[in-house]
């Protein structure tokens, strides 16, 4: 498991990652660690957010420096790893 305080609280795009390195979900934060922080405090998560909390192993992050930024390299990327 990571330590989530290493996450900045800059805007940004996250990528969960499974155990071969696959990407998994992308996802965009106001704030990095706040979003990321949030997977893992509910107690109550539908099966799709449960799947992928149980199969993640790894968060890459990007920062950047507003939100739009975060909206448009979440869109990249996306399209990018399709």
């Amino acid at each position: 498991m990571f330590d989530i305080t290493t996450l900045p609280t800059n805007p940004g795009c996250y990528l969960f990652r499974d155990v071969d390195k696959k990407i998994i979900y992308v996802g965009k934060a106001k704030n990095l660690r706040k979003r990321v922080k949030s997977y893992f405090q509910k107690k109550d998560v539908d099966s799709k957010t449960r799947c992928l909390i149980d199969s993640f192993d790894s968060v890459e992050f990007f920062v950047t420096d507003t939100e739009v930024e975060a909206l448009i390299l979440e869109n990249t990327l996306i399209k990018k790893h399709q």
